[in-house]
């Protein structure tokens, strides 16, 4: 297959850091599922039409004809080293027999023979490396399968799967999170550039222990459930090489100004982690896990770090921050029936549904549609909690099941009952993103008198039954750019 005319070969300029990474030896090659781009094109074409992005038919076209190319090369290649072993036999044999094997017509035929082939895989060599590095730069652009009851098109295709819970009732004009806990002596965002810029916040007092509570309100669920959940702290300060988030289905060159890199100089690469996720597929990268352990559930805290320096919504409040606490489940399920990680995604949206349920928010589960999946994700749940607030409901949570994606580029296989290797499913969770919780607690929570109540479930947790306006008089800015700024004080004499 060969590049449509319309669509001519464009030149190469994808970076792969997996690739780089895999080169330098550091692990095995991503075994990519080419025989379905192969000989299913057209599906993985009408695939890829479906799915946000820059990758369209006219790619898929060139990713084929660069992996039949490399296939090619290969099956030279090791036909020629073949030949190679033999002609080496021949001549061994010829030394050995022959005192003067050097003046043997049989022996120059041979050595002339074997020249043309060291020759030849000369040229092949380079080649296979030339067109081995495009294969990886282009194939791992590739979106996952797709559900066949996932919703076809934008956001707006998204299918309500279940509403619970109902809409709270008041008898006044509910207030935004940010004017309730600026109130309250919850969160601070006002004039923080000269701490850390926009989209930042200080979470104050109860505010601050607010994030805790929930933190650990989510992980003692967890835990309480009949299959136990190992608790996991990933490396998530310098978090991670980008190759990681490569593998995972995240492209961090595509989209610089969502991530947190490093300096360059000293740290090639190093990324701030954007989500738990990552953290815990790196964890299972190149490891095997064993049959009597499956399925695996993890589940990790961490800092998540997103830049959010394309986006001009949200622009304050904590639903779009720089920086956030999340608890993130991720499950790695074997491959047998084709069903165990699709029953690994309801499990965890059933936890998600307790943990948010416990909290008496209303919210809807979504069936996301095809733009709205990313690539790692062969389906997409989310959930959306109703913010009083704000007059609509918001993101707070969402599962994926990725199938084989992640793990046929980061190497996460398990263990069959006869010993062989095959590589696992995985599937991925947040059980709670902590600021965007705090929205819809304090909104919905919110009463007339400017107080919040504390969730039942959630008191053992915060020690409160009832968020009131603290006692201690909050800080008063006499800095600059102020209509009525306050004279600068008198020094003291001395």
């Amino acid at each position: 297959m060969q590049p449509s005319k319309d669509h001519p070969r464009s030149t190469h300029e994808v970076r792969s850091s997996l690739y780089e990474h895999v080169r330098e030896g550091y692990s095995d090659k991503p075994d990519l599922d080419m025989r379905l781009v192969c000989e299913e094109t057209d599906k993985v074409i009408a695939n890829v039409e479906t799915r946000k992005g820059d990758l369209r038919g006219a790619d898929v076209r060139e990713i084929v004809y660069v992996w039949q190319q490399l296939e090619a090369v290969r099956k030279e290649i090791s036909h020629l080293e073949k030949q190679k072993k033999v002609i080496s036999h021949r001549v061994r044999a010829l030394v050995v027999i022959a005192p003067y094997f050097v003046q043997i017509p049989e022996f120059k035929e041979a050595t002339k023979e074997g020249r043309e082939i060291r020759h030849r895989l000369s040229q092949l060599y380079p080649r296979e490396s030339e067109l081995e590095e495009e294969h990886y730069g282009r194939a791992l652009r590739l979106p996952n399968t797709t559900h066949p009851d996932v919703p076809i098109g934008d956001e707006s295709q998204a299918r309500v799967v279940e509403l619970v819970g109902q809409k709270p009732e008041f008898d006044f004009k509910p207030r935004g999170h940010l004017e309730i806990g600026e109130e309250l002596g919850l969160i601070r965002q006002r004039r923080l550039a000269h701490v850390s810029g926009h989209r930042s916040y200080y979470l104050r007092g109860v505010g601050a222990r607010l994030q805790s509570a929930l933190q650990n309100f989510a992980l003692e669920t967890l835990q309480q459930r009949v299959c136990k959940i190992p608790f996991t702290l990933p490396p998530y300060l310098c978090l991670p090489l980008s190759y990681i988030q490569e593998g995972c289905g995240m492209q961090p060159h595509a989209h610089r100004s969502q991530v947190y890199s490093l300096d360059p100089a000293c740290f090639p690469d190093l990324n701030l982690a954007g989500t738990g996720e990552v953290g815990i597929a790196g964890y299972f990268m190149d490891h095997a896990v064993n049959w009597k352990d499956l399925p695996v559930r993890s589940v990790c805290s961490s800092t998540c770090y997103r830049a959010e320096t394309d986006t001009g919504r949200e622009t304050w409040g904590l639903y779009r921050v720089h920086h956030f606490n999340k608890v993130e489940m991720f499950g790695v399920t074997a491959d047998e029936t084709g069903e165990e990680s699709s029953q690994m995604l309801e499990e965890f949206l059933s936890l998600q549904k307790e943990i948010f349920s416990s909290l008496e928010l209303h919210y809807r589960v979504l069936d996301m549609p095809t733009q709205e999946l990313g690539r790692p994700a062969h389906r997409k749940y989310d959930i959306e909690a109703w913010m009083p607030g704000r007059d609509s409901y918001g993101e707070i949570s969402s599962g994926s099941n990725c199938t084989d994606y992640q793990s046929r580029r980061l190497n996460i296989l398990y263990e069959g009952e006869d010993g062989s290797l095959h590589y696992a499913h995985t599937v991925n969770a947040t059980a709670c993103a902590i600021p965007r919780t705090i929205i819809a607690i304090l909104e919905t929570h919110q009463t007339k008198e400017g107080t919040v109540l504390v969730p039942p479930a959630l008191q053992p947790f915060l020690g409160l039954e009832v968020i009131e306006k603290p006692k201690y008089i909050p800080l008063k800015y006499i800095g600059p750019n102020q209509p009525n700024r306050m004279p600068r004080p008198v020094p003291k004499p001395r």
